[in-house]
């Protein structure tokens, strides 16, 4: 009875090394780069890749651009990221609407508002897709004048920039 137990355990260590095996061989240029210290930087640009094929259709806007038209006062700011995060801190003025909540959400926080009014979707730091998705879903639903800005809520807090905590 002994053996079985024994043999059923070296053939699960045996398949477990092949799955290893494979899966170093199949990944093995991410396991290279990985080793030389450079995964950090190859994995942000493949996102980057994936965002610019993926959000295409989406303007997107850094840090100064985002806080001179904040200063405009002419843009709305849409706070991409879930309510709690919104509720601690925000851009003073801004409106809480995540993308589970696009499109019910626009009816009832963005009545009235004009399609082509300027509006800046942001979410928590720049690898955050949130303000990507909240913005194609608006786009979709024909606002013409939404850009995001992709450095996120963390680096416009570190740069100093007014933040706000009323909801």
């Amino acid at each position: 009875m002994s053996r079985g137990w024994r043999q059923d355990l070296a053939w699960a260590g045996f398949i477990l090394g092949l799955a290893m095996l494979f899966g170093l061989v199949q990944q093995w240029p991410l396991v290279r780069t990985s080793w030389r210290g450079e995964l950090a930087p190859r994995l942000s640009q493949m996102r980057e890749q994936r965002r610019a094929a993926q959000f295409q259709g989406v303007k997107t806007i850094d840090l100064a651009r985002a806080y001179a038209m904040f200063q405009s006062g002419e843009a709305l700011f849409i706070d991409a990221r879930p309510a709690a995060e919104f509720n601690e801190l925000h851009v003073p003025q801004a409106i809480n609407l995540t993308p589970d909540q696009v499109p019910a959400g626009v009816a009832e926080k963005l009545a009235g508002l004009a399609k082509d009014r300027e509006i800046v979707v942001y979410c928590g730091q720049a690898n955050c897709d949130l303000a990507l998705k909240v913005a194609e879903k608006l786009q979709a639903l024909g606002f013409t004048w939404v850009m995001v800005y992709v450095g996120g809520f963390r680096a416009w807090d570190e740069a100093g920039y007014p933040a706000d905590t009323s909801k």
